[in-house]
C-alpha cells in the first residue's frame, strides 16, 4: 500500500537523503508536506518534491498544529527538538522514522517510549549503519558461529579532521549544551551495533576523553578570529576554511562539489558566494576560537552481557573517514574495514577468507544503509517483517550506553552500572 510522508527538516538528512528517497519510488510513497525554518529550504523542496503550497510549513510545530497530514513522519531536526515533536506526532497519529540521537535525556526517552506504547504507534530510529550490507555482512558472520564464542572487539570511528572540524567545532553539533555530547550525537551508532551485533545487553561501561586541542590555548601565534580575517596561520594551518571550502580536491567548490559540506554555507554555492560569506559565517572561524566543547577524542570500555568484552574509539584526529573494528572469538577472528569494504575471516587453522563488499553497488550513504532504511520503514508500515527494523525500547539501549559513558568520563573514568545508572537517574526501566 503507497505511504503518505510529512517530513520535519530539511537539512542533509531530512531532505537530501529521506525525502529524497521517497520521492524516488513514486509507487510506494509520497511526499506530501515539508517544514522548516528556512523558507529556503522550504521552497526548494516545494519545487523538487512536488508539495501543494498549503503543505508548506515555516516549522516542524507549525505542521504538528495542524490535523493529520501523511501516513508517517521523518522527524530530523535539531536534536534537542526530537522528542517534544516526536510524542506530538505520535499524538496525532503519525508513525515515526526519527532522526538519531532520540535524546540526551533519560527521562525524554522514557517520555518517548511511553507514548509509542501507549498510543501503538511504529517508530523506526535511524540507526542505519544496522542497514548496511557492511554490517549486515559481519552480523551474519558472528551469528553463524564462525569465530566461535566471540570474546572480544575492539574498535575506531576516524571521525577525519576535517569532517571534526566542520560539523563539530563549527557546526551544528560543536556544543552539547545546545545539542547533546559527541558520544551520543557520533556514536550512539557504534554503541547500537554492538548490542545489535552481538546480541547482548551492556552490563557497565567506564570512559576516558577531553577536548584536548581544539581551543585556545592551542591557537598558533597570528591566528584571528575568522579564517579571512587576516590570520597570519592560514599557509600552515589545515584547517582554514577558504583552502577547505573552495579548494579542497573533493569537498571544494571550486572543483565541482556543490553538495555537502560546502552548502551548508550556502544553499547554491558558487566559489564567488562562499568566498564572501566566510568572513562572517559560522564555518569560516578559527577551528581554535569557536564556542565548542565537545571532545576531539574519547574512548570507551563495555563489558557486556556474558563476559564479552568491547573497546571503542572515536577520533577527530584521523585523514580517513571511515570505520574499522575487530572480532576476536574462540575459533578465530575477523577484520572488517569499512574504507575499503573488504571483510577479512581467519579461523583458526584454516586459509584467510576474504570477502570484498566494495564491489556491490549502492555503498553510499552510510555504507548503503540510508537507501535500505527507506524501503524497509515502507514495508514495516504495511505490516511485513523486516529483519533489519527493531523496536524502539532495542534502539533506546544505544543511547543509555551513550548517556552513562559520558557520565564517566565527567567522572573521571568511572564504572558505570547501567541498570544502576538507569534507575538512579530518572527510575527508567527499559523492559
Amino acid at each position: 500500500m503507497k505511504k503518505t510522508i510529512a517530513v520535519a527538516g530539511l537539512g542533509q538528512r531530512g531532505y537530501r537523503i529521506y525525502a529524497t528517497l521517497f520521492h524516488s519510488m513514486p509507487e510506494r510513497a509520497k511526499v506530501v508536506a515539508v517544514a522548516d525554518v528556512d523558507a529556503e529550504k522550504v521552497k526548494e523542496a516545494k519545487e523538487s518534491l512536488q508539495i501543494a503550497e498549503d503543505r508548506c510549513f515555516s516549522s516542524a510545530e507549525e505542521m504538528l498544529r495542524m490535523p493529520k497530514l501523511a501516513d508517517a513522519m521523518v522527524i530530523a531536526t535539531l536534536d534537542r527538538q526530537h522528542v517534544a515533536q516526536a510524542v506530538k506526532a505520535l499524538e496525532k497519529g503519525y508513525d515515526l522514522l526519527l532522526e538519531k540521537p532520540i535524546s540526551g535525556d533519560l527521562k525524554e526517552c522514557q517520555e518517548i517510549l511511553e507514548a509509542a506504547r501507549r498510543l501503538g504507534r511504529k517508530v523506526v530510529v535511524c540507526h542505519v549503519l544496522r542497514y548496511s550490507p557492511f554490517y549486515r555482512k559481519i552480523k551474519e558472520i558472528l551469528d553463524s558461529g564462525a569465530l566461535g564464542e566471540l570474546m572480544n572487539i575492539q574498535a575506531i570511528e576516524n571521525v577525519g579532521y576535517w569532517h571534526y572540524a566542520h560539523s563539530f567545532i563549527r557546526g551544528n553539533w560543536r556544543n552539547s549544551e545546545e545539542t547533546t555530547p559527541m558520544i551520543m550525537q557520533k556514536c550512539c551508532h557504534d554503541m547500537d551495533l554492538m548490542v545489535w551485533l552481538t546480541g547482548r545487553k551492556c552490563e557497565s561501561v567506564s570512559s576516558f576523553g577531553s577536548l584536548g586541542y581544539f581551543n585556545k590555548e592551542h591557537a598558533p601565534e597570528g591566528a584571528t578570529a575568522y579564517c579571512m580575517g587576516g590570520c597570519k596561520a592560514k599557509d600552515r594551518c589545515p584547517y582554514d576554511a577558504e583552502e577547505f571550502y573552495i579548494n579542497h580536491p573533493e569537498k571544494g567548490v571550486a572543483n565541482g562539489n556543490t553538495e555537502w559540506p560546502v552548502n551548508m554555507i550556502e544553499q547554491y554555492p558558487t566559489v564567488e558566494n562562499v568566498r564572501a560569506a566566510l568572513p562572517t559565517n559560522q564555518y569560516g572561524r578559527c577551528v581554535f576560537h569557536c564556542d565548542n566543547n565537545v571532545v576531539d577524542h574519547q574512548v570507551v570500555n563495555l563489558l557486556m552481557e556474558g563476559g564479552l568484552t568491547v573497546n571503542f574509539t572515536m577520533t577527530a584526529f584521523t585523514e580517513e573517514i571511515s570505520r574499522y573494528s575487530k572480532y576476536m572469538g574462540t575459533h578465530g577472528q575477523m577484520i572488517a574495514d569499512m574504507k575499503t569494504n573488504v571483510i577479512e575471516v581467519e579461523r583458526f587453522g584454516y586459509p584467510k577468507e576474504i570477502i570484498d563488499l566494495g564491489t556491490l553497488e549502492g555503498h553510499e550513504g552510510h555504507g548503503g544503509g540510508d537507501a535500505v532504511i527507506v524501503p524497509d520503514f515502507l514495508d514495516y508500515l504495511n505490516g511485513k517483517e523486516c529483519k533489519g527494523i527493531t523496536s524502539l525500547a532495542d534502539s533506546l539501549e544505544s543511547h543509555f550506553i551513550c548517556m552513562a559513558a559520558e557520565e564517566s568520563r565527567v567522572q573521571g573514568g568511572k564504572v558505570m552500572e547501567l541498570e544502576a545508572f538507569r534507575k538512579s537517574t530518572s527510575g527508567f526501566e527499559n523492559k
